[in-house]
């Protein structure tokens, strides 16, 4: 089966709300990120409703490799039971591993244990960490300044280099541990507010100028940036910083292939 998608490099959204309210109302989907790189099928941050924007989309949770959570947070997790199911079809072909913060396993863990029976493993998100699944690669840089243990990624696959910066509040250096060809970005505020563990458009906007990727994506919106229209400030923010940036939508496929000047998907 993975040779059929040996050349398929790929980063579909199956959701861009951000923050409780956004994902409360569903005024756009929250399902995470499924990637497609090489054969290798990995699921990033299954939100709610991530087993049904899936099934939209026609991916087959069957063909995941592993599951990786970037933090606990429900907008994150919530999903992440039902896909490991769906990946094990059911528990009648364990595989698969699941990647998350060791403080999603502790206390309230984020997944039930009768479920890991039907993983080839669970390894834990640490700083600094280094990680492969098939023919992917990805590290976990640093610890983000948010309210629970959380991990952004750079990943490397398919001759290219692409990151996430998940949850965070900014710091110092943050950019330089993201450099890569391709940076998603998740951003819940329009305007900073000290008080609040997210990045702004702003910030964004800083982190896209001293990247200087070939595109920047930006996400996981809150609902001062949604009702802005974030279409609107990826024009804006790529006229200012001579960046390629979008701003995705629900069921958005963005082909690697792109960061070669090759023709556009999705």
């Amino acid at each position: 089966m993975a040779g059929e998608n040996a050349s398929v490099n790929t980063v579909t959204f199956l959701g861009t709300a951000g923050a409780r309210f956004m994902v409360s109302k569903q005024l756009s989907a929250s399902g995470g990120i499924w990637l497609s790189l090489g054969g290798t099928e990995l699921l990033l941050d299954p939100g709610p409703g991530s087993i049904v924007q899936a099934t939209k989309r026609k991916l087959n949770p069957e063909r995941l490799s592993a599951i990786i959570l970037s933090h606990r947070h429900l907008d994150h997790s919530s999903d992440v039971n039902i896909m490991v199911e769906a990946m094990a079809g059911g528990g009648r072909n364990p595989h698969g591993r699941l990647f998350a913060p060791a403080d999603a396993l502790g206390e309230e863990p984020v997944i039930y244990s009768y479920l890991r029976g039907y993983l080839e493993g669970i390894e834990i998100l640490r700083p600094g960490g280094s990680y492969a699944v098939g023919g992917v690669s990805f590290t976990t840089p640093v610890r983000h300044d948010h309210g629970v243990e959380t991990y952004g990624m750079v990943f490397r696959a398919g001759g290219h280099s692409f990151s996430y910066i998940a949850d965070t509040r900014y710091f110092e250096g943050l950019a330089s541990l993201y450099a890569s060809e391709l940076v998603i970005i998740n951003v819940v505020l329009l305007e900073t507010r000290d008080t609040v563990d997210h990045l702004s458009i702003p910030q964004v906007e800083q982190l896209v100028k001293e990247v200087k990727p070939k595109a920047a994506i930006l996400t996981h919106f809150g609902m001062t940036v949604w009702r802005a229209r974030p279409w609107e400030i990826a024009a804006g923010m790529a006229q200012r910083t001579g960046v390629r940036v979008i701003a995705a939508r629900d069921g958005m496929k963005f082909d690697l292939a792109q960061l070669d000047g090759r023709p556009e998907d999705g």
